[in-house]
């Protein structure tokens, strides 16, 4: 695997992992500033989670995918 194929491959990671924390952020603001309803704060609340667990899951995926790459 060339070069350009594992920075190709680092960089989309690095892409998906910043996408996913701008949600988390978001969410997180939106539930800190509590202008919403209860049921929204929930919502925002099981959303967080989600994107922490996408977050996890891009980052063992490109640790489960590196090897391969760099073959």
């Amino acid at each position: 695997m060339s070069f350009i194929e594992v920075l190709g491959f680092t960089i989309n990671v690095i892409g998906e992992f910043f996408l996913g924390m701008s949600v988390y952020f978001v969410h997180r603001q939106v539930a800190k500033e509590k202008k919403i309803d209860l049921h929204f704060t929930r919502e925002f609340r099981r959303e967080r989670v989600f994107a922490l667990l996408g977050i996890v899951f891009i980052i063992l995926g490109y640790i489960l995918q590196l090897p391969a790459q760099l073959e």
